[in-house]
């Protein structure tokens, strides 16, 4: 087999040159890019009836910090809406805030924990709470802003067979059809990142048949709700802690009239076409200690007054061109053929096969990962949490907050490899912003330097502990927050990325864990006390995931400060603690990875957590054909493939990286079989968004890896995707990548460079299996294979 490789210029590689362009890397061209194949249809969710339940049923648009739920009701229309920084808790909590730091010095707890350690060996989780943890105080909750309500006097009581509800991802649009005595009526949503609105149209196919009243519902009775004209405002303060918000709301018709109402409703009468725009804000500010910035009032008045200025299709082409600039990016075709089945039904036929329907619910899935992102995750908003950005209560489930044991990491997995650099953006303020509280915590708490944070936290600042005993001592969490920034160094090769926003979060984290790493009395290794491997079993010293992360952080800050010529000093401190560290490697009796440093994991236990695996994924400790990757396979399988969803999606991911392209496709089906809810969101359950963004990258992971610095094409391709493509993923090293396969194996791939490297691909093309040359920034290469 001979392999053509062409590119702009010929390259002295002993092949022939063939035909190629130069090209910028990462971004959208809508000329060549993405768009499905007819067979393939748009990637669109569809309903016949309207929605039930929110958690079940609701179909999500978002903008980032602006998000909304569409239930397409006939007769009252609702809008669930949320602005992702309203949220009780924090400073002027009527519960009193400590940031979970003690309320009290507690001089000599962590030490004496530590002792007792290395004495008895293991402590159990109530113990170690009982001395380190206390009761929670004024954490908060996120809120749900409340429903936009349109009431509709002349729409029908039941859906008949006209009725369609539909989600466009590619287009982000929620959208509502149905006739009714012989007039067609439309209903279109979306959320423009660029305008800050969440926006609405209603129109009929016949003149001066759009009639509606619009009016707020909140589950709270924290506001005021006044109607002027053709505005509707909504304005309080939580009770809880005071923080103010606001949302308004402008009506526009073509036709008709608009009235305001004395009792807070705009009400749209005899209109051919009504639209709406909504802005929302709170006075939150990403700001220690006090969290608190300007009156969402001027902001919010400017967003809906500059919409409501614009017409309605400008806005709406605004928006979809800045959602298309990053969805349209990758495009996946594993054969799929969209059949005319509504998608809970598609789910519900689901079978994990072959047929083109399971795979058409699979590149479904998989887009609908990065669609939900893009919504819950763009530059001026807080990161994505444990919902996105949807949330329909004032006591969600884990408080909708940032879990960074896994859910907040997990939520990020796709971004690189999926084309949406852009999206980690918050992620990156958020982490900047924890640093500070995080320093107050490291001193109080540990007596060090450096920054930290625990199991969850919230807006506020919450770098502490409190008293859950299976899930309030995680130390590591700062530690592994640092992974995504030097991630998205790797894939993108920023050198001023690296050094103003990657790199002082990276070392702080590093100079906490080279104060506060101790020396294990059994082996004089350098190892984590207390640890706990998330969440169950019992407090030891050195437990796998603990050791697994401080080894990334500290081989991650090590490449970074040779990167940036960093001090020598420092650089000989990491390369000492590295040489002295326990690396949380260890073969076990029956050959798994051992979760803990004592030969004691149980083959019988099935628990939902695969901590001691973070070396295989999110990690790159451990490469592929190893004698850690041997054990890594029989701890997993003695786990099972059971598990919530977020656990499923994480062993997709890890069988994509043990090159197990069947189990991961099996984990995938198993995801999709028992773990997604109707609207496809991922269930835990309850709902929880981090499976969705986990099983997005598990996909990823199995067409492209670039974690050991080589781009390794179809690592783990299933046997069910014998035939497809897949445009637009990246790779680390700064390339974007595309794949053609026919029967199994590669036929045609091209990289596309936006840095000046060498490159390493791996692939079947290659009869050595290898290859290596110089790509140039700009470039684009095609390798083929011949004969």
């Amino acid at each position: 087999m001979k392999t053509a490789i062409g590119a702009t210029g010929a390259l002295a590689l002993g092949v022939p040159a063939l035909s190629g362009t130069a090209a910028a890397a990462g971004t959208s061209d809508e000329s060549t890019g993405a768009a499905p194949s007819k067979k393939q249809a748009e990637p669109t969710l569809r309903y016949d009836v309207p929605a039930a339940d929110w958690e079940r049923e609701s179909l999500p648009i978002g903008g980032g910090a602006l998000g909304a739920s569409v239930f397409g009701t006939l007769a009252s229309e609702q809008l669930t809406f949320n602005e992702k920084t309203l949220w009780t808790g924090g400073p002027g909590s009527a519960q009193g805030y400590d940031f979970g730091n003690w309320t009290a010095p507690r001089p000599g707890a962590l030490a004496g924990v530590q002792q007792r350690l290395d004495s008895e060996g293991t402590l159990g989780p109530d113990a170690v709470a009982a001395e380190l943890g206390q009761a929670r105080r004024g954490y908060g909750a996120y809120q749900v802003f409340g429903d936009l309500r349109l009431d509709l006097p002349n729409a029908p009581a039941a859906p008949d067979a006209s009725y369609r509800r539909t989600l466009d991802l590619r287009n982000a649009l929620a959208a509502v059809t149905y006739t009714h005595q012989q007039v067609v009526h439309t209903r279109e949503f979306f959320v423009s990142h660029p305008g800050r609105v969440i926006a609405g149209r209603l129109a009929a196919d016949r003149p001066g048949q759009v009639s509606f009243t619009l009016r707020h519902t909140s589950p709270r009775d924290d506001c005021t709700v006044t109607a002027d004209r053709d505005r509707l405002t909504v304005r309080g303060a939580l009770k809880d802690n005071g923080l103010r918000f606001e949302a308004q709301i402008r009506v526009r018709t073509s036709g008709g009239t608009v009235t305001a109402g004395t009792d807070g409703t705009l009400t749209v009468t005899g209109a051919d076409s009504a639209w709406f725009f909504l802005a929302a804000g709170t006075d939150y500010a990403d700001s220690y200690p006090a969290y608190r910035g300007a009156d969402p009032h001027t902001a919010v008045t400017a967003a809906v007054d500059q919409a409501a200025r614009t017409s309605y299709e400008k806005v709406r082409d605004t928006h979809v061109r800045d959602h298309r600039a990053l969805f349209d990016r990758v495009a996946l075709d594993i054969g799929q053929e969209l059949p005319d089945l509504p998608t809970d039904r598609l789910l519900a036929g689901y079978t994990g096969g072959t047929s083109p329907a399971d795979r058409a619910l699979e590149a479904l899935f998989f887009q609908y990962g990065r669609y939900l992102l893009i919504a819950s995750s763009r530059a001026g908003s807080l990161p994505a949490n444990l919902q996105g950005v949807w949330n329909n209560s004032t006591t969600p489930p884990w408080s909708a907050d940032y879990h960074s044991n896994i859910n907040l990491q997990m939520n990020y997995w796709l971004a690189e490899v999926t084309n949406l650099a852009e999206t980690t953006a918050p992620y990156d303020r958020y982490i900047e912003a924890m640093r500070v509280p995080g320093r107050r915590t490291a001193k109080e708490m540990f007596g060090t330097a450096g920054w930290v944070v625990h199991n969850e936290t919230n807006p506020y600042g919450f770098t502490g502990v409190h008293d859950w005993s299976t899930a309030f001592w995680f130390p590591e969490a700062a530690a592994w927050l640092t992974q995504q920034m030097y991630e998205h160094y790797r894939f993108g090769g920023s050198a001023d990325y690296l050094r103003s926003t990657a790199y002082p979060a990276m070392k702080e984290a590093a100079e906490f864990w080279l104060a506060n790493l101790r020396t294990d009395p059994r082996d004089g290794l350098l190892v984590v006390t207390p640890s706990y491997s998330p969440e169950h079993g019992d407090f030891t010293a050195g437990a796998a995931m603990s050791q697994q992360i401080v080894y990334d952080l500290l081989t991650n800050t090590l490449e970074a400060a040779r990167t940036l010529g960093d001090s020598p000093a420092f650089r000989g401190r990491l390369e000492t603690a590295l040489d002295r560290l326990d690396p949380g490697l260890r073969i076990g009796s029956w050959g798994q990875l051992q979760e803990w440093k004592t030969d004691r994991d149980d083959p019988a236990d099935t628990h939902r957590h695969v901590s001691h695996l973070f070396a295989l994924h999110p990690g790159r400790q451990i490469e592929p054909g190893s004698a850690w990757a041997r054990a890594a396979e029989v701890s997993l399988g003695a786990r099972g493939d059971g598990g919530t969803g977020w656990s499923k999606a994480w062993k997709i991911n890890f069988w994509a990286r043990l090159r197990n392209g069947d189990h991961a496709h099996r984990m995938l089906a198993e995801q999709l079989k028992s773990s997604t809810l109707p609207n496809l969101w991922d269930t835990h359950p309850p709902f929880q968004i981090d499976g969705n963004f986990g099983a997005t990258s598990g996909i990823a992971e199995m067409l492209l890896q670039s974690q050991h610095d080589t781009v390794d094409i179809l690592p783990a391709l299933p046997s069910g995707w014998p035939d497809g493509s897949v445009r637009g993923l990246r790779a680390r090293g700064g390339f974007t990548v595309d794949i053609e396969w026919a029967a199994g194996q590669a036929r045609r791939v091209v990289i596309t460079a936006s840095r000046t490297r060498e490159v390493t691909v791996r692939s079947t093309l290659f009869a050595s299996g290898e290859k290596v040359f110089k790509a140039r920034a700009g470039s684009r290469y095609t390798l083929v294979a011949e004969g």
